[in-house]
């Protein structure tokens, strides 16, 4: 059966992004290519669980204005937890911004963040 393994993920700064997925969400580089007229940069929640994330310099205006937009304004990717507790307690001595504090839905422990340029991600272990 097919699988997403991969989704663009557009960034201002390459090293900036990188930063912050490793720091501060614990996510693992999965490659780092740097060729003569390109990088790919590669990255995953740590133990390849789930599509992996290519960062990707924003070129020309359009991309750029889609840099922290890409989801239109709606929660655009689900970081899934076996412990929600262990990780939003790292995430935010880390510094991750939350919008909300954790909640308790039908479907799981959930809570709102922002990634480095806006995109709204949950958090979330299912029930």
């Amino acid at each position: 059966m097919p699988s997403i393994a991969s989704i663009n993920y557009l960034v201002h700064d390459i090293d900036e992004a990188l930063t912050f997925f490793r720091e501060m969400l614990g996510f693992e580089v999965v490659s780092d290519e740097i060729g003569p007229d390109r990088r790919r940069t590669v990255v995953a929640p740590r133990g390849g669980a789930g599509a992996a994330l290519v960062l990707k310099p924003a070129l020309g205006d359009e991309q750029r204005a889609a840099v922290g937009r890409q989801g239109g304004g709606v929660v655009l990717f689900f970081l899934e937890t076996d412990d929600f507790e262990r990780d939003h307690r790292h995430m935010v001595a880390a510094g991750v911004r939350f919008r909300e504090e954790p909640r308790h839905e039908a479907y799981g422990t959930v809570a709102v963040f922002d990634d480095l340029y806006g995109n709204g991600w949950d958090l979330i272990q299912s029930a």
